[in-house]
């Protein structure tokens, strides 16, 4: 048996460059618990931070306006 790190992107695991495995073969993915923990608050910081960005409250912009 070998190990291998990898990282989860768009759903699928990307090995380190040079790690072969033949189509098919049957592997266990086990992921640590303070990398699960780390990795969920970064998607979930990187979520809000994305939609503060791109939205105004409408109760913003009337308020801007000129009378």
């Amino acid at each position: 048996m070998r190990a291998f790190k990898g990282i989860v992107r768009e759903g699928k695991i990307e090995l380190p460059e040079g790690a072969h495995l033949p189509d098919g073969t049957l592997v266990t993915v086990t992921v640590g618990e303070a990398e699960l923990i780390r990795a969920s608050l970064a998607a979930a910081l990187r979520r809000t931070s994305s939609r503060r960005a791109s939205r105004v409250p409408a109760y913003r912009a009337r308020a801007s306006r000129p009378v």
